[in-house]
């Protein structure tokens, strides 16, 4: 992604983390871990790590658009507390860097698409990877896996 873009998405911090935040608060808790208040801890670290993987000067590497799924992430018994933290957290994170472009006048229609797929790469890339970890202790994970292939073979 352009400097430019991470460097104004960097600058709207505050009002990213304000909107994660009330997102949070709106989708469905299904777990005391996935209440709003037990993820909020949560935004400052994402948010840097986020920032990170955009940065054209960091050393970190993502996979590249092409290279992506594409897909969110997936928990076998729905009960990942992470599932709405990232699903929060791409709305917020795709608002700013929509305003963000506006504010670009003279900026590209392919630079726009692009920086939007690489938000979202990065976004759930992360989330696949804080998805799966969690649910790889999950008590739940092996019951619901054996329901999914029950259900496949009906």
């Amino acid at each position: 992604m352009q400097g430019e873009l991470v460097q104004a998405l960097l600058n709207r911090r505050t009002q990213i983390c304000a909107r994660w935040t009330a997102l949070l608060h709106i989708e469905r808790a299904n777990t005391a871990l996935a209440h709003p208040d037990m993820l909020i801890h949560l935004l400052d670290w994402t948010f840097d790590l986020i920032i990170q993987a955009l940065d054209p000067t960091s050393n970190r590497k993502t996979p590249s658009a092409a290279q992506a799924s594409g897909a969110r992430a997936d928990c076998p018994c729905g009960r990942n507390p992470y599932l709405y933290f990232f699903i929060a957290g791409e709305q917020a994170w795709l608002e700013a860097l929509v305003f963000t472009q506006v504010a670009i006048p003279k900026l590209e229609a392919v630079l726009r698409d692009q920086a939007v797929a690489e938000l979202l790469n990065v976004i759930r890339t992360l989330a696949r990877t804080e998805v799966e970890a969690f649910c790889s202790v999950c008590q739940y994970r092996d019951a619901a896996l054996s329901a999914a292939k029950i259900t496949a073979l009906a």
